[in-house]
């Protein structure tokens, strides 16, 4: 999909989807200007009218979670309006309602089951990636009808392997639980490759690797996107995911 709001439109099969940029939208500041959060003091009236442009974008309001890093998983009721829960993924088979996750530097996860008609989004950092939430996000899909040989998947815009600088020992503790994680930075330091740890968990979930879109940019490296690792006061962009 093609889009102003978009920095990037991955082709997932059985749906719409869009990794949100920084621009086309009413934030100023440190905010400037499609800060989708409310929780990063802007204005809320400029989230408001943000998420607005988004929802004129993919043609129905988004659904948002209460972000924590955790491994839970919000299942959108069958009908009607769904509450603001605390959650890091989301999984819906209904074609009324997209579902957003806000992200600068994490990973947003969007799945597709054309087949199904079964679709979903995760907020995998370090703690939620380690912890489970693509495997929690699946398995939810899965007891909606989805089948993970059936899933398209695209993991998108997030700090990449080569900048995303972390202590040794959390990347030694992070590789003894996944092992693609361990990585080093390009100036010789210990870092973590969240995108690569995602790739190899949503393989081994039975998503066929031709299956699983994973050429995304780093946000630090690409200013047309918010980053907590460049400025620690910004914005929030998201992956979006609606059936088609």
């Amino acid at each position: 999909m093609t889009t102003s709001l978009s920095a990037r439109a991955p082709q997932l099969r059985g749906a719409r989807a869009l990794f949100t940029g920084r621009s086309g939208g009413v934030s100023t500041g440190d905010h400037a200007s499609l800060n989708l959060a409310l929780h990063v003091d802007d204005d809320p009236a400029a989230v408001a009218r943000n998420r607005d442009l988004l929802a004129a974008e993919v043609g129905v309001r988004a659904v948002f979670v209460d972000q924590v890093h955790s491994t839970l998983v919000h299942v959108l009721p069958t009908a009607g309006d769904s509450p603001v829960v605390t959650a890091d993924a989301l999984v819906t088979d209904r074609r009324d309602a997209a579902l957003a996750i806000m992200v600068a530097d994490c990973l947003p996860v969007l799945l597709s089951d054309p087949v199904a008609g079964v679709i979903g989004a995760a907020h995998a950092g370090r703690r939620g990636l380690l912890d489970g939430v693509l495997e929690a996000t699946v398995e939810a899909m899965t007891a909606l009808g989805a089948q993970p040989a059936d899933l398209t998947a695209s993991i998108g815009p997030g700090i990449c392997g080569a900048c995303y600088e972390v202590p040794a020992e959390m990347r030694e503790d992070a590789a003894a639980q996944l092992p693609e994680t361990a990585a080093t930075t390009s100036w010789g330091t210990p870092a973590l490759d969240l995108r690569a740890g995602a790739a190899a968990i949503l393989a081994r979930l039975g998503i066929p690797s031709g299956a699983i879109d994973a050429d995304h940019p780093c946000t630090l490296e690409d200013e047309s996107f918010f980053s907590y690792r460049r400025s620690a006061q910004t914005g929030r962009f998201a992956g979006v995911i609606r059936r088609a």
